[in-house]
């Protein structure tokens, strides 16, 4: 009965055998300054940090493609404690930037992960500050990684309720949190350079009055704070909803804008109702582009905006119910690029759901008004003797179906089937992979030498300052055509 059993002991030692054979081969170590480890990167770098603000979280991975283990004595960061960096190694906090006895087993790897708060500089522009993570090898070998990112001091402000007038610096930005507001009877000035960097859920709230008077090439920046990538091609900076955005309460007036950047927002600039006996916004050389939300939201007040973009936005990017607005040389662009059900380019209405507000002018002056789709431009309007009802496209490029009304649209060129050139073939750059645009009119653009001189001479440069006046016919919207 034995005998019988005999096969099964004898197959079951040699599998034991090669088990341990197995387990003696995986358990082989190197001290070989031949056997090194492989890095995922070699360098680590984030782009311009806040300075005290914790940054987000980069991952390295360590590979061991050699068939014996590497064991690694130390892993410690160039500077150790005085580093402003971070690193933990397999889940090892690396104390005072240093840490002992790692293995690697062959074809394995480890993860370590990296953060880093920067030091406030003393500078008002960004500072480059370096380290190197080093892996000393039981061999003797040293194997370093590449640290760095830029800091840039801010202003750290945190629910601040300003009551009486202030002017921001323009020394260095300014990082808010739980939103900033300007109490009625109170007055803001953000002089040209200022940048206002939101945090998530945080936006800017007027009861009282905004002055923000940038300049050609100073303009003031109201954005998110994130200044890392979502992908390493694509900035953060250059997504939507990254913050609230800009809100004139109805007890704000006499609001200015002048060479602002509005961008990445949930919303853009709401204007809630007001008494139309005082321009609640007026907005020039502007620009307020890739919006979560609405653009422009107007209700029931006045706003004058000239020289100004608004554009890709997942909401209407203007949406306007009752008040009175004029918009001159303005370019209306509804190219959002996330999503499909994208809303309106424009929308005009004098009553919504059975409520009206008197629309008492919407005036449209050698402007473009475009996007994806056939028509781009809605509205919900009851005409009669009631209802006050008064809008005029004069001079403008019209995404929407043409409609014969000679005293409502005035000189307009429809963006239909006719032209050559349809939507965004109209404008020069339209980089769609990186999120990047240029309104400007292409050479063989539609929309170049079609505006009315008379209000062109109103404004005799574009948003970037090129000459419209130069040639007999300007170009309708904010910019000017110039060859390169």
């Amino acid at each position: 009965m034995q005998r019988k059993h005999l096969p099964v002991c004898v197959s079951l030692a040699c599998a034991l055998s090669f088990l341990a054979l197995s387990c003696d081969d995986y358990d082989k170590w190197t001290t070989s300054p031949h056997a090194i480890l492989e890095m995922s990167a070699d360098t680590l770098a984030w782009d311009t940090l806040i300075s005290t603000v914790p940054s987000t979280t980069k991952v390295l991975t360590v590979y061991n493609n050699g068939d014996r283990g590497l064991r690694i004595s130390k892993v410690h960061l160039g500077k150790k404690a005085l580093s402003p960096f971070r690193a933990n190694v397999d889940g090892q906090s690396l104390f005072q930037g240093e840490g002992e006895d790692f293995e690697v087993r062959r074809k394995d790897s480890l993860v370590v992960r990296l953060e880093c708060t920067l030091p406030e500089t003393g500078q008002s522009g960004p500072v480059r500050m370096e380290d190197e993570l080093l892996f000393t090898l039981e061999s003797g070998v040293q194997q370093r990684v590449l640290l760095s990112a830029d800091a840039q001091d801010a202003y750290v402000i945190r629910g601040l309720v300003l009551q009486q007038d202030s002017v921001f610096h323009t020394d260095k930005p300014y990082v808010i949190y739980d939103s900033l507001r300007v109490d009625s009877g109170a007055r803001l000035t953000l002089l040209p350079g200022t940048t206002l960097m939101f945090h998530d859920k945080a936006g800017l709230d007027v009861y009282g009055t905004l002055t923000a008077e940038g300049e050609l090439g100073k303009p003031v920046i109201f954005r998110g704070d994130r200044t890392d990538r979502m992908f390493p091609y694509l900035p953060y900076d250059n997504t939507p909803g990254r913050w609230e955005g800009i809100r004139f309460r109805s007890s704000s007036v006499g609001n200015t804008m002048t060479y602002c950047d509005v961008h990445s927002g949930k919303y853009g600039v709401v204007c809630d109702s007001t008494s139309l006996e005082t321009l609640q916004l007026s907005m020039e050389n502007s620009i307020v582009h890739n919006i979560a939300g609405d653009g422009l939201r107007l209700t029931g007040t006045s706003a004058v905006f000239a020289n100004t973009q608004v554009s890709n936005t997942l909401g209407t990017t203007v949406y306007i119910y009752g008040g009175a607005y004029q918009f001159v040389h303005c370019t209306i662009a509804q190219f959002y690029p996330f999503e499909a059900e994208r809303g309106d380019a424009l929308f005009l209405s004098n009553h919504v759901d059975s409520v009206y507000n008197h629309l008492y002018m919407a005036h449209f002056i050698n402007s473009v008004i475009t996007g994806y789709g056939d028509d781009v431009i809605m509205g919900s309007i009851l005409e009669g003797q009631d209802y006050r009802c008064d809008y005029l496209f004069d001079h403008c490029y019209l995404n929407t179906p043409a409609v014969e009304d000679d005293e409502r649209y005035v000189g307009v060129v429809w963006d239909d089937k006719e032209q050559p050139l349809r939507h965004e073939k109209n404008f020069r750059l339209f980089d769609t992979d990186n999120f990047l645009y240029d309104f400007t009119p292409d050479s063989l653009s539609t929309i170049r030498n079609m505006a009315m001189p008379e209000a062109a001479a109103l404004y005799p440069n574009d948003r970037l300052g090129r000459c419209r006046t130069c040639d007999s016919i300007p170009d309708a919207g904010c910019y000017e055509f110039v060859s390169q």
